[in-house]
């Protein structure tokens, strides 16, 4: 791999490139995500959908697609990360929280009780003064 990498000195450079991106990227974007997780976020229902205005109903599709293209973004890079310096699993994860999809709730919580990640999430959170996020049972 090296040697196809020592011939292809562009795809070496975008490579390195979007691995020191990424790494800035993740060390300061995902514990602020981490962080404005409400400590009971899994342990409540979510809220019902209010769309009963029009203009309410554009807002919420247009945060739905910015937050979609985001979590894209973000899961992208770190499933990337788990070959390339950065924080992988927990970029993976902060992009899961910013879409929405059936079953998410099941696989954001499968997800937080792989061994370290949600250690990982907390030690963000107790850094910023914020209480441990907590799961069901």
């Amino acid at each position: 791999m090296v040697d196809h990498l020592l011939h292809h000195k562009e795809l070496a450079f975008w490579l390195t490139a979007f691995s020191i991106t990424s790494f800035i990227a993740s060390a300061i974007f995902v514990p602020i995500l981490c962080v404005r997780i409400d400590a009971h976020h899994f342990l409540a229902e979510p809220p019902p959908n209010d769309t009963s205005s029009r203009q309410n109903r554009f807002l919420r599709t247009a945060w739905l697609v910015l937050r979609s293209i985001l979590g894209g973004l973000l899961m992208i890079a770190g499933i990337l990360m788990l070959i390339l310096p950065g924080q992988g699993l927990i970029s993976i994860l902060a992009g899961l929280f910013l879409l929405q999809f059936p079953g998410k709730r099941r696989v954001e919580l499968w997800l937080l009780r792989l061994p370290g990640v949600l250690r990982a999430i907390n030690i963000l959170r107790a850094r910023a003064k914020h209480p441990p996020l907590e799961l069901p049972a």
